[in-house]
């Protein structure tokens, strides 16, 4: 358990490390904008409880936060994603079915439904993100536009990130 919790520290790190120092700088059209620390928060395992999982999520967010002078913004979407996770997984998956102490990965929960999962969640913190941050619905198009592609583009490298991702085989 404590190699675990090693881990989730340590990829946490690795990930707003990464996003705060190289991703923020990248805006592709001046539109489209990576976020994916967030796959920290995506991969907590099951037994974490429900409201562990928004200390860390707001934990993470508050540092993203903090390094990205952004106010609160990132918190906000994390804490309502980590708040929306339990949740969007009892909808999707039956969760007895898995061992204690499962993680979300391709190959516990299939290609498919991990895709799923990923582009649900993603959309729940960028929507937030996004409709935190413009405030307003002054430019709707422009804003859906910025959402969608960003929600692509954020989901497309973390699938990317969790094909890479070494782990172990699901045994059927």
């Amino acid at each position: 358990m404590i190699r675990l919790w090693f881990r989730i520290i340590l990829s946490a790190v690795i990930m707003v490390l990464l996003q705060t120092l190289v991703l923020n700088n990248i805006h592709i059209f001046g539109f489209v904008s990576p976020f994916i620390y967030i796959y920290v928060i995506m991969k907590l395992p099951f037994d974490v409880t429900r409201s562990g999982i928004i200390f860390v999520s707001f934990l993470i967010g508050l540092v993203v936060d903090i390094f990205s002078n952004t106010l609160g913004l990132h918190a906000a979407a994390c804490t309502f994603m980590g708040f929306m996770r339990m949740p969007l997984l009892e909808r999707l998956f039956f969760l007895k079915e898995f061992p204690e102490r499962s993680i979300p990965s391709f190959n516990l929960f299939g290609y498919d439904k991990f895709i799923r999962y990923t582009l649900l969640l993603v959309a729940i913190h960028h929507v937030t993100l996004f409709l935190i941050e413009s405030f307003s619905l002054f430019q709707p198009l422009l804003m859906i536009i910025r959402m969608v592609t960003s929600i692509m583009l954020t989901s497309l490298i973390i699938l990317i990130i969790e094909a890479f991702n070494p782990g172990k085989k699901k045994s059927v």
